[in-house]
C-alpha cells in the first residue's frame, strides 16, 4: 500500500495555478511534519516546502517564496500544494513525503513518499 497517495497536476501556461494533494493512507502520519520535494529532468531533486505536524508552520524554499503555499486537513491527513504565478523552471515531478521538520530544514523518512506528479508549466 502506497502511504502517501497524490493527485492534481497537469499542464498550465506560465502565470496559471494548479493545486496538489497528498493523501495519507495511514492515520499514524497525522503526526509527522509533510513535505513536497521536485526533480525537473536531468536535475536534482529540489526541496519545495515543509508543514508542521499539526499545520501551524510552514517553510518554502526561495525559488517558491510568495508563490506556492502548502495547507494541510489533519481530520483526513491530506496535504495541499496551492501554487500560483507558476514559471517554466516550476516544471518537474512533484512528490510528497512525510517527515520531521526541525527549524527550517525538513527531514524526510525514506518509507514515507508519494508517487509523483507531474507538473508541466509552457511559456
Amino acid at each position: 500500500q502506497v502511504p502517501l497517495v497524490q493527485s492534481g497536476g497537469g499542464l498550465v501556461q506560465a502565470g496559471g495555478s494548479l493545486r496538489l494533494s497528498c493523501a495519507a493512507s495511514e492515520r499514524t502520519l497525522s503526526g509527522f511534519a509533510l513535505g513536497w520535494f521536485r526533480q525537473a529532468p536531468g536535475k536534482e531533486q529540489e526541496f519545495v516546502g515543509a508543514i508542521s505536524w499539526n499545520g501551524d508552520r510552514a517553510v518554502y524554499s526561495d525559488s517558491v517564496e510568495g508563490r506556492f503555499t502548502i495547507t494541510r486537513d489533519n481530520a483526513n491527513i491530506i496535504m495541499y500544494l496551492q501554487m500560483n504565478d507558476l514559471k517554466p523552471e516550476d516544471t518537474g515531478v512533484y512528490y510528497c513525503a512525510a517527515g520531521y521538520l526541525y527549524g527550517i530544514r525538513f527531514s524526510h523518512r525514506s518509507e514515507y513518499w508519494g508517487q509523483g506528479t507531474q507538473v508541466t508549466v509552457s511559456s
